[in-house]
């Protein structure tokens, strides 16, 4: 047990950001241990609606289309989900394309992610496909997740907070984006890596620092040049 919390520990020492590439720190995000509430304990009304959902995601994968989008929802890494959120977003997004607006998202995204240090270290949630002990639809990045907290869901986070980050910069593209940040957190449901109430919670947790973010001026500053560069772009096409 001690050789799997050394490992879980050096694993998210390795993931953690350097404090240049994020606007705040994760004592400066809000601490989502005080306010969010607990996850939810087996036998409770909550835990059943978490089972009945693993249910449906399961279900749902039986649609090819939506369990190739779950799979390709599993990407976590900026540079892939932003060629993902293109579409919806209106433009190719990229470092070499759109490099102020790359460098918001990018740094924005790492710094939402923070926030879901906390909760996840201190409840340490057990996974739903590990509960089961059933497939999910990404079996590669199973046994590195097997042994991190559920709830909350990293990547739920850093989808709704792409979403929340490029309707600002292109707010004509709203729907389009909350619709597709929306999905990218059901799909965590449907893979199998998370319940609906690591879903549920993440979201919450990526508008609370999304809004802790406009007290930065650094991402107020780099805000403003992306919407800058976004509209020069426009402008050309």
């Amino acid at each position: 047990m001690m050789a799997v919390m050394m490992a879980g520990a050096m694993t998210a020492m390795a993931q953690k950001p350097a404090i240049d590439e994020v606007y705040l720190t994760v004592d400066e995000v809000p601490n989502a241990v005080y306010w969010l509430p607990v996850p939810p304990e087996p036998g409770s009304t909550q835990f059943v609606h978490d089972i009945n959902q693993y249910y449906w995601g399961k279900a749902q994968r039986q649609d090819s289309a939506r369990a190739q989008k779950a799979i390709h929802e599993a990407d976590h890494e900026v540079k892939d989900m932003v060629r993902q959120f293109s579409p919806a977003f209106g433009m190719e997004i990229s470092a070499e394309k759109t490099p102020a607006i790359y460098k918001v998202v990018n740094r924005a995204v790492l710094t939402i992610r923070l926030s879901a240090a906390k909760p996840k270290n201190t409840y340490m949630r057990q996974r739903p496909y590990v509960r089961f002990s059933e497939p999910t639809l990404v079996p590669k990045d199973e046994e590195e997740l097997r042994n991190t907290g559920s709830y909350p869901s990293g990547h739920t986070v850093r989808g709704w907070g792409m979403a929340l980050l490029l309707s600002e910069i292109n707010p004509e593209a709203q729907d389009e984006l909350f619709k597709l940040g929306y999905e990218w957190g059901q799909s965590r449901v449907i893979a199998g890596f998370h319940w609906q109430s690591d879903v549920d919670a993440s979201r919450m947790l990526a508008a609370a620092t999304y809004a802790r973010l406009h007290a930065c001026d650094a991402f107020n500053e780099d805000m403003e040049k992306a919407k800058k560069e976004f509209k020069k772009l426009k402008a050309q096409r």
